[in-house]
């Protein structure tokens, strides 16, 4: 994913912009639910936002449905409904390739069928991933109903987008004086995603790539909270074991909301510069609005004094390096859940870990090829002192007949950047 770092030197993929089709409205309506989360819905149009992303430097936008998510009571109408609007905007990324992706709404509260769906929508319409709000008439993420579609996502190293949505239960009167938008979503992203940390969601199915919205909302104070009361909580047997690490090695962060530099500061307590996205919010914010936080934002990502935020490293300082590995046949299971294992850690956990991807070469199941990628040297020499790096070294001594690495020098390094924004 692209991060915020790069957006000076680079045209942007927004992680955080809503379609509103006229059929989704018409929906909504159709249930009464037009002011259900507080504010009406905007005017939206792909014209006005291809518009809006020529002018703003934003090459690729994200797709997401807003709230209120699609659940009026009816299980079969959700699913329906939810099969439209994907396949809708499925065909709207098609008309306007490498403009519009989308991450695939799903028929929650009903697990199966989102898993269905989630299935359909990434093999067969080509989603990015999948967008989950934070509830759906209550039942939470982190809620243990949802374990398994967690560990669907998990297991196809999936996208999740998440947004906030209506609290509930809810309080009508403190909604009223008070505009969710305002206040209330920034606790409900936080609640969604502390819940998840709680029973060790994140780190249970550790392969998702999730992006939480509005530059982490109140988890740079949330999980510092957490962190010093968990011995407590687990003396009185309120909590289990919680690694607080792994599950935060799966976020990423959008920095929708114009948030303020000392918001981003504060959001660098608890992850990396790396791990921020870029988010507009469109069409919930005014394209001038946008523009002008585009420009605001370069300033202060470019600052590095002030903020600690570095400028992206110079594509020719990448180590680009093909391990060439023949295994003992007897281990060969053995190592290429090792090798997976490893990669897949070292990626989500290493900010200079690029790449990690293991291959067997077909027809010879026995001779793998890694292809490594490094951010640059001191990165590669630190991915060799981590604990994963070296239980994976150390346990697979034994099981390695021979082993070659390859040094390579990449023709075009400036190519990479637009290499992983595609995929």
């Amino acid at each position: 994913m692209m991060s915020m770092v790069t957006m000076a030197s680079a045209q942007m993929t927004d992680y955080h912009a809503h379609c509103i089709p006229a059929s989704y409205r018409d929906l909504v309506a159709a249930h009464g639910a037009l002011f259900d989360e507080g504010f009406p819905l905007p005017q939206w149009t792909a014209e006005a936002h291809l518009q809006l992303m020529d002018e703003a430097g934003i090459e690729t936008a994200v797709l997401t449905l807003p709230a209120p998510h699609p659940w009026f009571g009816d299980s079969a109408e959700t699913r329906r409904e939810v099969r439209r609007l994907n396949e809708e905007t499925a065909a709207l990324c098609r008309q306007h390739p490498g403009k519009f992706r989308f991450c695939a709404i799903l028929p929650l509260p009903d697990v199966e069928a989102a898993i269905a769906e989630a299935r359909y929508a990434l093999d067969t319409l080509g989603a990015a991933g999948v967008k989950l709000a934070t509830n759906v008439s209550g039942q939470y993420l982190g809620h243990p109903d949802l374990d398994t579609l967690m560990q669907f996502l998990s297991n196809r190293h999936a996208l999740v987008i998440l947004h906030p949505h209506k609290p509930s239960p809810v309080n009508d009167e403190v909604m009223r004086q008070t505009p969710l938008a305002m206040q209330e979503y920034l606790s409900e992203t936080t609640r969604a995603v502390c819940n998840m940390i709680s029973r060790n969601v994140l780190a249970k199915y550790p392969n998702m790539r999730v992006v939480v919205p509005h530059a982490g909302a109140y988890l740079p104070i949330a999980l510092s909270r957490m962190r010093s009361l968990l011995p407590v909580m687990q003396k009185n047997g309120l909590v289990g074991e919680i690694d607080f690490d792994k599950n935060i090695s799966c976020l990423w962060f959008d920095l929708a909301g114009s948030p303020s530099e000392k918001t981003v500061k504060a959001l660098l307590t608890i992850t990396t510069r790396d791990r921020l996205l870029y988010g507009s919010d469109y069409p919930y914010v005014a394209s001038p609005v946008i523009k002008n936080n585009i420009e605001r934002m370069k300033g202060y990502m470019e600052d590095n004094e002030s903020q600690g935020i570095t400028k992206p490293q110079n594509a020719d300082s990448l180590i680009v390096r093909i391990a060439e590995i023949e295994v003992y046949k007897k281990y060969l299971q053995e190592y290429l859940e090792a090798a997976k294992d490893v990669g897949a850690e070292s990626v989500a956990k290493e900010p200079g870990v690029v790449c990690i991807f293991p291959m067997q070469v077909d027809g010879k199941p026995t001779t793998i090829r890694i292809v490594e990628i490094y951010r640059d040297a001191a990165s590669y020499k630190s991915h060799l002192q981590t604990p994963h790096f070296l239980k994976y070294k150390q346990g697979t001594l034994h099981m390695v007949k021979k082993l070659k690495l390859t040094d390579t020098k990449p023709l075009a390094p400036e190519a990479m950047q637009q290499i992983f924004r595609k995929w």
